[in-house]
């Protein structure tokens, strides 16, 4: 554990320079909140590491495969399971990292998700988002479930880095292609589906975005978003473990079997009996109290309250309004969520699986939340304002007609 401590000195001070240099770029970075992030987040890497020692864990596998399995590193370059070991190689077999070195490196990658995740709603928004009078964004970025899935060598902690790195890059493509490159690179190598699902909500929200951008700009990130999907598609296929040429048929078999499976695992619930919104309710909101087994399960379903209270913000009819106008990162992160729900709800019924996976997504549900909320203040700002401006001009007509006039007869004197 000692390599791990001094492993975590280094990558904090790894770290300073580049929160340096984003808060360099944006004025209104906090470099002192990321520093908590980051020793919040180690906090929780611990934690992982305390959970793996009486509980089964991937992690270990994913050590062991790496360290015993390949003979040379790009042997396990696949998409998948087998990505996190070639990630893994060149640490654990050339530089000599142990099991507690690997944990901690990897939670460290799970930090730049959330990093970029705040960048993506601070940017996005013109007002911060309040919750009983706190910072909302503040208080998403310390869920405790969603640090606790992307704190250990695992899929968690890439993908949620790669989906971070990936939807900052799309807030700005023309100036931030590396990041869009790079967090392409760890969904597509990590779970394809997902850079499959980001891929189609940008071309959808850049074309119904509000945002008045040349006509050929729009075109060109449509063509991108297809050509990128048309390449994928047939990987992503064969990846889900589907038949390209019959895929409605082997999607429901293989739908079936993964619920089977995943009833047998211990904390199953019958999806497959459930109607859409119950599937989705269960997806998005369970664990509740009543489905907690134990302290993690209690400590989820007060999250999932939360989840609960900010879903209730947008059930307004003016949501409807909101989100014909909403600008182009809005209807993404709604198609994002809204796509990827449904298609995991098909295959998932057991409701640890549940909680890992619906992590990856629930900041894109948050992110329309409080922009939703956002535009709400706006318009009453607005709303106020031209108020306001009415009450003005009507005071200034009734003084220019209250004014005495000036009669002829002394004009002329």
């Amino acid at each position: 554990m000692l390599g791990a401590v001094i492993l975590i000195l280094i990558l904090f001070g790894i770290s300073q320079p580049i929160l340096g240099n984003l808060q360099r770029q944006h004025k209104w970075v906090k470099a002192g909140l990321l520093n908590q992030m980051f020793w919040y987040h180690m906090l929780f890497g611990l934690v992982y590491w305390t959970y793996a020692q009486f509980n089964r864990s991937d992690s270990v596998n994913y050590f062991n495969n790496t360290k015993w399995r390949w003979n040379n590193w790009f042997d396990a370059f696949a998409a998948g399971t087998d990505f996190i070991e070639w990630m893994s190689f060149p640490f654990v077999r050339w530089f000599g990292f142990n099991y507690d070195m690997m944990m901690f490196l990897t939670t460290w990658l799970g930090f730049w998700g959330f990093v970029y995740f705040y960048l993506f709603f601070k940017e996005n928004l013109r007002f911060n988002p309040k919750f009983e009078g706190w910072d909302a964004i503040t208080i998403f970025m310390f869920l405790p479930n969603m640090h606790f899935w992307t704190a250990s060598l695992g899929k968690g902690a890439v993908i949620f880095a790669g989906i971070g790195f990936l939807i900052y890059g799309l807030s700005w493509p023309q100036k931030r292609i590396p990041h869009i490159a790079f967090g392409s690179f760890l969904c597509y190598m990590v779970r394809p589906h997902i850079l499959f699902a980001i891929l189609v909500g940008m071309g959808v929200g850049f074309v119904l975005g509000k945002e008045k951008v040349p006509i050929y700009q729009k075109y060109l990130v449509v063509f991108f978003a297809i050509g990128m999907s048309i390449y994928v598609y047939e990987d992503l296929i064969t990846y889900l473990g589907y038949d390209p040429n019959n895929l409605v048929e082997s999607f429901e078999e293989e739908s079936a079997l993964n619920r089977d499976r995943l009833q047998t695992s211990g904390s199953g619930v019958d999806m497959g009996s459930y109607s859409m919104p119950m599937k989705l309710f269960t997806f998005w909101f369970r664990p509740l109290f009543i489905d907690s087994p134990n302290l993690l399960g209690i400590a989820i379903s007060f999250e999932n309250l939360l989840y609960i209270y900010m879903f209730s913000k947008v059930v307004r009819k003016d949501f409807l309004t909101y989100i014909k106008i909403a600008p182009a990162m809005v209807k993404m992160s709604a198609v994002v969520f809204v796509s990827i729900s449904i298609s995991m709800t098909f295959v998932m019924s057991n409701l640890g699986i549940i909680i890992r996976q619906k992590s990856q997504i629930m900041y894109f549900m948050l992110f329309v939340v409080v922009a939703f909320m956002d535009w709400q203040k706006t318009t009453r700002i607005k709303k106020r304002g031209e108020i306001f401006n009415r009450i003005v001009e009507e005071e200034r007509k009734n003084l220019e007609l209250a004014e005495p006039t000036t009669p002829d007869s002394y004009r002329d004197n």
